[in-house]
């Protein structure tokens, strides 16, 4: 007995140490893309956003591309061009303009008073949800949402390089990526597609390219062609976007082997971080008054996670009691047959089916890959019993995306 008690807190103590594992590698690539990215935009002489976000866009759609149709290592929806411009495309579009604008922040703002703002994300995400009937009005949770704006409000009086143009530009960027989080849920997540990292590079970063290159021609062109006051190094030009698709690949690793909840709550560790990290490399004032203020935004996001965990847990726990009320009620005598209301409807089973496909071919991967593995010692080695190998593939985020954001 003893021993299975000592075997479980070992297999405990190492998915702890795994999922840690996991937060710390995103908070580190996400603090290096970040510092990495004001440094290049604000003191590297490049001072050209679309053109960084549209190199990054490039290079993201390229990976993606080999790794999709040359190597096979994932396979592809196979999604019809209608399907893509319906769903994806509009993806595309709010990715563009939250990496356009947040990247041009960074040449007015400090990355300390970046990351305060940041705060509002959950009441954007929030606000964005009741317009497109993803989330219900509460006002517990608005209520919350105005703590947080009170102490953005503060921060911002306590900023000492308050440049409305960047202020704007930012809030604009948090707007645009609560709206693709939503509309990532309302196209993607509810239709049943999911995608691992490299599927999510493949599809959204060319339609984000696309949308990027009209505002590129439009606005940096010119400069790019008749100032001569910038400088182009290859080397860190390739090392940031080799940084910045890693953190694509963490994003999805985090939420995908932890949960989003997780992620928020890292994010606010994160962020402390970078407003030391400012502070000590980019010697950015940090007041009394903007602390403050982010401590109240803290106090909100935590507050606010604390919601959202007991919402999902009464859904769960109201999920299993339906469920078992069900299972009663059929199992009994003269049970009622279920009415049409409850038969689910062709969309639905649609969706239900490429959801199971998606699961089916990541299934598939795993197998191909296993195979390889195996495949020298397949000669000598006894036939084994079937491994399961059954495994959810991380949604297209979110969050996380929250990170690039950041960029």
């Amino acid at each position: 007995m003893f021993g299975k008690d000592t075997a479980a807190s070992a297999k405990v103590v190492k998915e702890v140490v795994k999922a840690y594992s996991y937060v710390l590698l995103w908070m580190s690539i996400s603090c290096s893309v970040i510092m990495f990215n004001k440094w290049v935009l604000a003191y590297s002489g490049f001072p050209f956003p679309i053109t960084l976000t549209l190199w990054h866009m490039v290079f993201c759609s390229t990976v993606g591309f080999v790794a999709v149709r040359v190597f096979k290592v994932v396979k592809s929806h196979n999604m019809s061009a209608r399907e893509y411009c319906n769903r994806v495309l509009p993806i595309g579009i709010l990715y563009a303009g939250s990496l356009w604008l947040s990247n041009s922040a960074y040449l007015y703002l400090s990355v300390s008073f970046i990351q305060m703002t940041k705060s509002l994300m959950p009441g954007l995400v929030y606000m964005s949800g009741i317009m497109l009937a993803t989330e219900k009005f509460s006002i517990p949770v608005t209520l919350n949402m105005m703590l947080i704006a009170f102490g953005v409000v503060i921060c911002a009086l306590g900023e000492t390089n308050l440049v409305m143009m960047g202020l704007i530009q930012q809030l604009a960027a948090l707007g645009f990526e609560a709206l693709r989080l939503t509309m990532v849920q309302v196209l993607i997540n509810s239709k049943g597609y999911n995608m691992n990292p490299l599927q999510s590079l493949y599809y959204v970063s060319p339609a984000c390219m696309v949308s990027l290159f009209p505002a590129w021609l439009l606005h940096e062109l010119s400069d790019l062609r008749t100032r001569t006051d910038w400088v182009f190094n290859p080397s860190v030009m390739l090392a940031n976007a080799v940084t910045a698709f890693i953190l694509n690949l963490a994003v999805f690793l985090l939420i995908g082997k932890t949960s989003a909840l997780t992620m928020n709550i890292a994010g606010v560790i994160k962020d402390w971080m970078l407003i030391f990290f400012s502070w000590s490399i980019f010697k950015a004032p940090v007041t009394v008054l903007n602390l403050t203020g982010y401590i109240f935004c803290c106090s909100g996001v935590v507050i606010y996670n604390h919601l959202k965990l007991q919402a999902l847990k009464a859904k769960v726990a109201g999920t299993k009691t339906a469920d078992a009320e069900k299972g009663g009620a059929s199992g009994a005598p003269g049970g009622s047959k279920p009415t049409a209301e409850h038969e689910r409807s062709k969309e639905d089973i649609l969706s239900e089916i490429r959801r199971l496909q998606g699961e089916m071919s990541a299934l598939e991967d795993r197998v191909q890959v296993s195979a390889k593995i195996m495949g020298a010692d397949a000669d000598k080695a006894p036939a084994r019993a079937p491994v399961d190998t059954k495994e959810t593939t991380p949604l297209l985020a979110s969050a996380g995306e929250e990170d690039e954001k950041d960029k």
